[in-house]
Formats: structure tokens, C-alpha cells, sequence
């Protein structure tokens, strides 16, 4: 049974763990919302966090104030069962101290004395003073000690402190239907004596049995609270400010008649005077650190103890986004999942939190905004730190009906349909019919297209890639070759953003779209210059029009923003061609040069805007990318851990988000290394996040392991998801394989690894691929390569290779039911030439599992697994004159590393694909053959179909590969984004994909045979 690490402080940071399970999540991982101690501290058996006792309340249920230190003794209580911590108490509006100005004191007969069966209603106003400098006042305060009397609980009002359960009380049947964990069974014996359940649990897991539950309650003596009412909830965890109650002390001693002779308190204050004085130090403090909470239950518990129970709101500092809650308004907030018991004392004011549904017009929205004090739109669940949209308002939000593993996709791949308002599930079934458009951004060769669209296909969505941005010029032109329906932009990403916004100016101008902003066109350098065509002093009545050449334009047949020219001003230019001048000589103009060619720009424009060669706002459904973030990379040594986004090198992230903040795209795919959740406590990480949020976006981080999904590598990658409100919000795929990854996971973000929960039973599971299952077909070919196409050879010897080696329709099943494998070619299946020095050390490595170049002569390891020149052995030397064994391979790492020149084997499985190919510090040799593994082989550990061409030099073909996203995994994703787009799959973080994912249809019917 595949299980994975647990989430220990001790543990190795080099430890394996399996990716097909992972231990469930438990709240207490993440604290709780809002706050940073749970609020069940709050008067729990007479005690309370010490840096909150300046009141407190013993055992005898007297109320003390020490005068001289702001942090007292702990309180001492000789009952346990009663609950004697006056610093629950709350009040709605907190006065000063100034002046004698303290919350107004209740008014309570001293004559009122509460039935009970056991114990005492408590009540007094007398101040003493002890020899010690304390001031004692004997509190008004009423509990319930026992049990309630038996006579007809209506009206009947329960307290604790300022705050009591008031109104009727919720007839005994309703109750137990509607909280049925709450009650004993009827004809079961009772706790008496205890207010939690019988059961051996830790505290988080404790059920408080009640004994009657109750709808209203009121705090502070007059404010009433009904179930589902919005809350502060006091943080009893926090010191109140010392300023604060240094000048409250101050103020009251200078008011005093008289002091205690061995203290400089005040013992003779007016009753009402020191009891506000109590109360307000006890409720002093800024509203900004309680808790906000949703009242779902109000109780009694079996000991008599008033409790409320709450469900918690999340501030944007105390999710997962932390620092970056700049981003988010202040006045939103998340509901979450998650809920807890507290003393009803907690409670400190009544709020208004309004739910502001997601399809609200803009005008509509600020208006709900501005009359409450804090809004809400989204759930927050702590399972891969996911951000949803609210579900309907009569379902309960709880970790039942949000399953970890979606029950809407079942084992054999059928789904069942989500229930969401009609409009979006009429919008989410027309994406099945029509075409989906995608925009790849940091495209590389198009391996994360690619996969997202063949998986998208496969779940019945039209999914193509329209436009890919990347700098890479190589890079490029395979995507090109690759893909001829795809608009390839060979430039940065800020450029491709600035042409954009100048593009949809473009099409305003000339009425193809909505203006906007009607100053927008004010500006254009058409309108400045167009009444100069008609000046007859420009066309007819020069004098030199014969002292030079005069250039007509053609046509225009390019648009780019940048300096093409590099003249050093980035500007929006126009590709010319000139008439009577062939492809040669055509040339980038900047249009402020192109005034007079106003007709030959609007017919570009118009043509442009007809066959969308550039994406406006909206039309984009689906942006994906992986923008570099090279300056959280381990190789550089200057990376700036305060603010990572102050690094140039780390730009990119937010240019990615810049663009799809611009488009507006129904759902975002982010790829990245695991670097953006570890360096700087997951900076990166953790602003991208934010950014979506703050755009209205739902999301979710997952971790995802290439080898768990088909390959016979390691490879963990982070995937973000983004989705618009309209949208379902798409899961992750769960592992198809058992893979052993190895890597470090911050213990933080470790539950974002997509695998199985821990103890989940499952036998679906296939076994992980090897080296040998990958390319043990390929023909074997010399250091010397140089064809970038050749016939396999043999057939394929595994599913994988007969799968892998399908074309494109194929794997689509959309080619006959014949083909022909015959007529296949494979491509790229050529090695990067070693220098002579390097071939001939690669020849004399051993070719056995395990080797490298300690096998060399000359080499001595010690027992501290570092080398050493073996001093019995001369050293060997090449013919160029260079030593057999180079002295960087005995000094890389300490001389502790076993990588250079070292040999891979069939039954291993790689660490992770590379951009380079040299042996000097990589275990990258063939196994049987002396040369480095080819294009195609590294291409085929990552997943990319044989189809798949590459182009540029066999340098830039390693890194195209090295860069890529693993297809296997980009295609599970594309499956899961395409059952998202359908409305086919619930809210739930994970899926399971049908059995034999891809090779689903053709598993049973490929032959195993091809022509050599």
C-alpha cells in the first residue's frame, strides 16, 4: 500500500515519498482563520493564555486586577467545572478611558438570584484592597453550575458575563434533526458531569454535547444575535497594548481618593467607575485582529456552559497569500469550510457581511459593498489552497459535501452533470460543439499546448492553440511546424501586452469594435496626419520630387511593438511591402512614418480583426504558460529573498498575469518549478495566487509529478488553475501510476502534492515506467549522428512505444481504421557530438548499471563516498594530451557526487530531463551505447509523440526539450480542463482518470507489429 511522509519537523529533507497517496489534511495545519490561536482558549476551564491574564478570576469567582505588572499569575481555580474568566466578556463599542468614559455599566438587582440544582448566581460590587497592591472586585457574573431547573425553559435566559442565550428555546425534536451529533440518544444514559463526549479524542476532535439549543442570543446586554448572524470574535491570544493600559492605570490612580499605603493603586474608585474600567481592559483592543465568523449554533452544554458555534470567515493576510494582501480589498473576505465551538463570552459584536453573488452587474455590486463591513464572494478550503466560488445559498458548506476526490467522475470516465444556474451550464455545453481557443504564452516548442489540447479532445471540447507568444526564435519555428493553425509570435511577452492594447485601439479606429474610452483614438497618428493628404502643396508642387526615390506601399503585412530596427525606441511598427520590390526587401516601419497609408492600415486592420491574427479582451477562452522565474533558480547566487519580485529575472510573473488581467480568458493554466513554493517561504507562489484573486478568479496550486502519469521520470512541477466565476473550476487528475518521487516539499505546501489521501485503498494504480519501457525500440545510432530523420527499425516492445509512436489523428482516433506504421518516420533521433576528448573517456566508462567515471583508473573512493587519486595508479592521459579522468570530475560537489560521465540503465527511472546534454556533472550516457541519450530519447521521457518535430541547432532541439512540459501531464490536465468547460465535474480538487488514460479506445486494438 502506497503511503506517503508524513508531515514531520524532524524529517530528512531529502526523503522519498510516494505520489500516489497523500496523508489528509488536517485544520489545524493551517491554524485558524483569521487569527493565530483558536478562540477556544477563551475561558476553558478557568484558564486563559498568559498574555491575557491582566483579569482573571479564581476559583471563588472573584474578578482581579494586579495594578503594578501588566502580565498577573495564572488563575487558580478550585472547581474545574466552572467557568470563572471574566475576559470573555465583550462589548460592541469599546470607550476610553479618558475622563472616566468606559463602556456604561449594565444594571443588575442585586436581588436576582438564579435557580439551579447545584451552586449559586454570584453577585457583588464591593472593591477591596489586599496588602499586595491588587484590587479585588467581586464581578457581576452569572453562570450555570449543573444542571437547569426542570421548570419550562421559555424566555429563559442563560449567561456568561455580558453574554447570554436569550428567546425560546428550540423545541428538543427540531434540535436533535437538525444537530443530531449534538444529542445522547433518548434512551442512553447522559453525561451529567461533563460537557464533551465519552470518546477517547484529542480537543480538535471532541464533540461538546448539548443539552438545548437556542436562536438568539445578546451581547453586551442589548445587542442581539440570531443563528447565522455575522460576528467578531475576541482573540484572547493577543497581549492587550501596553500603552494602552499603562494610561488607563495612570488616568484611574490620578482619580483615586486615596491609595493603598504599599501601592500606588486606586482602592476607593466608585463601583460603576471600576467595573468599566475592568470590563474595557478586558475588551480593549483593535477590531482588526478578531476573528470573523458566521453563527451557526447556539447551545447549552451538559455542564450548563453557553457555546456558539462558529464558521469561519478568512482575512486575505491569513490565508495562503499572506503578504500579498495588498492585492485583495480590504474589506473582502473568505468563507471557509471550517468550524469549531466556542464560549459564548467570545462573542464581541454583531456584523454585516454581505454575500455578493458573482453575477452582479458593477454599479449593483459597489452598492452592496458599500453598506456592509466586509463582503464576500469566494470559499476558501485549505486542501491545495483552493478559492471557489460560493455554492447556493441553502447547501451547508462543510467538508462533507466538499469531497477531497470528486464523486462526479467515476472509474469508467462517466460524469455527472453539475448543478449550477442554467445560463452557465447552456454556455458550458456550447464549448463541446463549438471551438475553444487557447493562447500559450512562453510557448517553448508548444509541449503544454500540445498536451492540454490532445487531453481536451478526448473529453469531447474543441481545444485549439490560436496563438503562441515566446521569445525563442528556434522554439518558434517548431511550433510552427507543428502546428500551421497557430499564429506564432516570435517576441517578449511585454511587447506582445503593449501591441495588444495598441491592436484593440486599431479596431476602434476604425469602428471593428465598441470604444471604450472616447479619448482613446485623440491620439492616433492617422488622424494627425490625414488632412495632409489633401494639401496639394505635398502631392503636386514639389520642386525635388526627381532628386529622390519615391516608395509606394503595396500592402502592409506585419504588426509587431518593439524596435525592430533597433534604433532604441520601442513603438508600434508595420511590416511594408513595397511595390515593385519582392519579399526581400520588405521592411518594419513605425507608424507614426505611415500617416498618408491610412487605407492600406485599415485593410490590414480589417483583415486582422476578421481572421483574428491577435486576441482581443474576450476571445481568448483558455491562456497557458510557464513564465521563467530565473531568479529564484538555485544557480543564481544573488537571489533576492525579502522581495523576489524586485529581481528583474522574476518580471515575467507578473507580465503573465498582466496579460491575462488584459484578456480576460474563461480559465488560466500556470506551470512552474517547485522553486516558486519553496524559495523565500513561497513568495512567488503565493503572489501569483493572489493576483488571480484579485482579478475574480477561482483557484487552486497542485503539485504534479511527471512520473506519476505515465513517464519514466521524476519531474514535480506546480500547476495553478484559474477559472471565472461563470466557470467550474478545474480538478487535477489523480496519478495513473506508483511513482517513488524524490525532491524537496515545503512541509507548508506539502498537502498540495496531487496524490491519494493517505490509507485510500486502491487498485487501479499501474506500475511506474522504466527507461527501458520508453526507448529500448529506438535504432541505435553513433556520437556521430547527423540525420534528423530515419525508419525505427523494429517494432515497438511496450504500450508506451506503440502508443507514443501514434500521429496526431491517431492518438485523436480520428484516422482510418487502417493505417499505415509502415510510412511512419522517426525524427530527431540524433545525439549531441561529444569532442574527441569526451568520446573517448564516454568509450571506456563500463556499460553496466551504476557506472561512471569512479569505474576510470586512477580513481580511489573512500568510505566517506568521497574520491581520491589512487596513489598505486599513474595517471592515465588522452591523446590530445588532457588526463582520462579531468579534475572537475573529482572536485564536483566535494568529490562526493557519483554524475559525471555517468551511465544510465534500463530498469532506472531519471531524476528529470535536462537542457544539456554534456556528461560533465549529469548521469546522461545510453546505457549500452557511447554517446549521449538523443533528442528523442530525452523528448521521449517527456512524453512528446514521435510525431513531434523539432527545429534549430541539436543545442537549442536539448533545450526546447529540457524546457517543456511534460505531454502525459499537459494532456490529464487538457482531459480535466475540458470536463471543467462542460460543467461535467463537481467543485471538488481531484478526479480520477478512466482506466488506461490516454490509450483508452486503442489499448485493445493497436498491432504490435510494424514494418522495420
Amino acid at each position: 500500500m502506497p503511503t506517503k511522509r508524513k508531515a514531520a519537523a524532524e524529517e530528512s529533507p531529502s526523503s522519498e515519498h510516494r505520489t500516489s497517496s497523500r496523508k489528509t489534511r488536517r485544520a489545524d495545519l493551517a491554524g485558524a482563520p483569521a487569527l493565530r490561536v483558536s478562540p477556544r482558549t477563551c475561558s476553558k476551564k478557568g484558564k486563559m493564555p498568559e498574555e491575557s491574564r491582566n483579569v482573571m478570576c479564581n476559583g471563588n469567582r472573584d474578578v482581579k486586577v494586579e495594578a503594578e505588572s501588566l502580565r498577573s499569575k495564572p488563575a487558580v481555580s478550585s472547581n474545574q467545572g466552572k467557568r470563572g474568566d471574566l475576559s470573555g466578556d465583550s462589548v460592541s463599542n469599546v470607550g476610553t478611558p479618558e475622563d472616566g468614559k468606559f463602556p456604561a455599566k449594565e444594571s443588575v438587582s442585586s436581588e436576582r438570584v438564579s435557580s439551579l440544582k447545584k451552586g449559586k448566581t454570584q453577585e457583588s460590587g464591593n472593591v477591596v484592597c489586599n496588602g499586595d497592591g491588587e484590587v479585588k472586585v467581586k464581578a457581576q457574573v452569572s453562570y450555570v453550575n449543573g444542571s437547569l431547573s426542570k421548570r419550562k425553559m421559555k424566555k429563559e435566559e442563560v449567561e456568561e458575563g455580558d453574554c447570554r442565550l436569550v428567546g425560546e428555546v428550540i423545541p428538543d425534536e427540531e434540535a436533535r434533526q437538525r444537530w443530531p451529533e449534538r444529542y445522547e440518544p433518548k434512551k442512553k444514559n447522559t453525561q451529567a458531569s461533563g460537557s464533551k463526549s465519552s470518546k477517547d479524542k484529542d480537543d480538535s476532535e471532541e464533540i461538546v454535547k448539548a443539552r438545548c439549543h437556542y436562536r438568539q442570543a445578546e451581547i453586551d446586554g442589548r445587542v442581539i444575535v440570531n443563528l447565522n448572524d455575522d460576528a467578531h470574535v475576541k482573540d484572547l491570544s493577543q497581549p492587550k497594548s501596553v500603552a494602552l493600559i499603562e494610561a488607563s492605570k495612570t488616568h484611574c490612580t490620578l482619580k483615586s481618593e486615596k491609595q493603598c499605603p504599599k501601592s500606588p493603586c486606586l482602592v476607593a474608585m466608585e463601583e460603576d467607575v471600576i467595573h468599566r474600567f475592568l470590563m474595557y481592559l478586558a475588551k480593549a483592543g483593535d477590531n482588526a485582529d478578531h476573528y470573523i465568523c458566521k453563527i451557526v449554533e447556539l447551545f447549552v452544554a451538559l455542564d450548563g456552559t453557553p457555546y456558539f458555534t462558529a464558521q469561519w470567515f478568512y482575512r486575505a493576510r491569513d490565508t495562503v497569500i499572506k503578504d500579498h494582501a495588498n492585492l485583495i480589498d480590504n474589506k473582502r473576505v473568505f468563507f471557509s469550510e471550517m468550524r469549531d465551538d466556542n464560549p459564548l463570552d467570545c462573542l464581541v459584536q454583531k456584523l454585516n457581511i454581505a454575500r455578493v453573488p458573482h453575477n452582479l452587474d458593477l454599479e449593483a455590486r459597489k452598492l452592496a459593498i458599500s453598506s456592509c463591513d466586509y463582503y464576500y464572494d469566494m470559499l476558501y478550503l485549505l486542501d491545495y489552497s483552493s478559492f471557489i466560488k460560493l455554492p447556493p445559498e441553502n447547501s451547508r458548506v462543510n467538508s462533507e459535501t466538499l469531497s477531497t476526490i470528486s464523486s462526479e467522475a467515476n472509474m469508467d470516465g462517466s460524469t455527472c452533470e453539475l448543478k449550477s444556474d442554467s445560463e452557465e451550464v447552456s454556455q458550458a455545453r456550447e464549448c463541446s460543439l463549438s471551438e475553444m481557443t487557447l493562447l500559450d504564452l512562453y510557448s517553448g516548442c508548444g509541449a503544454m499546448s500540445t498536451g492540454l489540447c490532445l487531453g481536451a479532445k478526448m473529453s469531447g471540447v474543441n481545444l485549439v492553440t490560436r496563438w503562441a507568444i515566446d521569445i525563442n526564435a528556434y522554439a518558434c519555428e517548431s511550433v510552427r511546424l507543428n502546428h500551421p493553425e497557430t499564429q506564432v509570435r516570435n517576441e517578449s511577452a511585454e511587447d506582445f501586452l503593449a501591441l495588444l492594447r495598441e491592436w484593440e485601439k486599431l479596431c476602434v479606429r476604425f469602428s471593428l469594435i465598441g470604444n471604450k474610452d472616447p479619448n482613446a483614438h485623440d491620439l492616433d497618428p492617422i488622424d494627425a496626419k490625414a488632412d495632409e493628404e489633401n494639401d496639394d502643396d505635398d502631392n503636386d508642387n514639389s520642386e525635388d520630387e526627381d532628386d529622390f526615390e519615391v516608395f509606394e506601399v503595396q500592402k502592409i503585412i506585419g504588426i509587431c511593438y518593439g524596435d525592430p530596427k533597433d534604433k532604441g525606441d520601442r513603438e508600434l511598427h508595420f511590416k511594408v511591402r513595397w511595390k515593385g520590390y519582392g519579399p526581400s526587401a520588405d521592411s518594419w516601419e513605425p507608424f507614426e512614418g505611415l500617416g498618408n497609408c491610412c487605407e492600406s492600415i485599415k485593410d490590414f486592420v480589417t483583415e486582422g480583426y476578421k481572421s483574428k491574427i491577435l486576441p482581443l479582451p474576450g476571445d481568448v477562452d483558455v491562456i497557458c504558460g510557464g513564465p521563467p522565474c530565473q531568479g529564484i533558480s538555485g544557480f543564481n547566487r544573488f537571489r533576492n529573498k525579502e522581495n523576489p519580485l524586485e529581481d528583474p529575472k522574476n518580471k515575467q510573473l507578473v507580465v503573465f498575469m498582466d496579460v491575462v488581467n488584459y484578456l480576460k480568458p474563461r480559465f488560466v493554466l500556470m506551470e512552474n518549478v517547485v522553486d516558486i513554493v519553496k524559495f523565500a517561504g513561497g513568495y512567488l507562489g503565493r503572489y501569483a495566487l493572489g493576483r488571480l484573486i484579485g482579478m475574480n478568479y477561482q483557484t487552486r496550486m497542485g503539485m504534479m509529478a511527471a512520473g506519476a502519469y505515465g513517464l519514466p521520470q521524476f519531474r514535480m512541477r506546480v500547476f495553478m488553475w484559474g477559472a471565472r466565476f461563470e466557470e467550474v473550476l478545474p480538478q487535477y487528475p489523480l496519478p495513473t501510476h506508483d511513482v517513488i518521487i524524490r525532491g524537496v516539499i515545503p512541509l507548508e505546501f506539502e498537502m498540495n502534492t496531487v496524490a491519494y489521501d493517505e490509507g485510500h485503498k486502491f487498485d487501479e494504480l499501474e506500475t511506474k515506467l522504466l527507461l527501458a519501457d520508453a526507448i529500448s525500440d529506438l535504432p541505435p545510432v553513433t556520437n556521430d549522428e547527423s540525420r534528423d530523420e530515419m525508419p525505427y527499425g523494429k517494432a515497438p516492445q511496450t504500450e508506451f512505444q506503440r502508443f507514443i509512436r501514434l500521429r496526431k489523428n491517431e492518438m485523436l482516433g480520428t484516422s482510418p481504421s487502417k493505417s499505415n506504421p509502415s510510412g511512419h518516420k522517426l525524427y530527431d533521433h540524433r545525439p549531441l557530438e561529444l569532442n574527441a576528448d569526451d568520446y573517448q573517456r564516454v568509450c571506456q566508462i563500463p556499460k553496466t548499471k551504476g557506472a561512471n567515471f569512479r569505474d576510470l583508473p586512477g580513481v580511489l573512493v573512500g568510505a566517506d563516498n568521497k574520491v581520491d587519486w589512487d596513489p598505486n595508479v599513474e595517471r592515465v592521459y588522452l591523446p590530445s594530451g588532457k588526463p582520462l579522468v579531468p579534475d572537475y570530475a573529482m572536485s564536483f560537489v566535494g568529490g562526493s557526487s557519483s554524475k559525471p560521465f555517468g551511465r544510465l540503465w534500463w530498469d532506472e527511472t531519471v531524476p528529470t530531463v535536462v537542457t544539456r546534454a554534456e556528461p560533465h556533472n549529469q548521469v546522461i550516457l545510453h546505457p549500452e551505447q557511447d554517446r549521449v541519450l538523443s533528442i528523442r530519447e530525452n523528448a521521449r521521457l517527456q512524453g512528446f509523440p514521435d510525431y513531434y518535430q523539432l527545429r534549430g541547432p541539436v543545442k537549442e532541439r536539448y533545450i526546447q526539450v529540457g524546457n517543456a512540459v511534460a505531454v502525459p501531464v499537459a494532456r490529464a490536465l487538457g482531459y480535466a480542463l475540458g470536463l471543467a468547460a462542460q460543467g461535467s465535474v463537481s467543485d471538488g480538487p481531484m478526479f480520477i482518470l478512466p482506466p488506461k488514460f490516454p490509450n483508452m479506445e486503442r489499448n485493445s486494438s493497436l498491432s504490435t507489429e510494424e514494418d522495420a
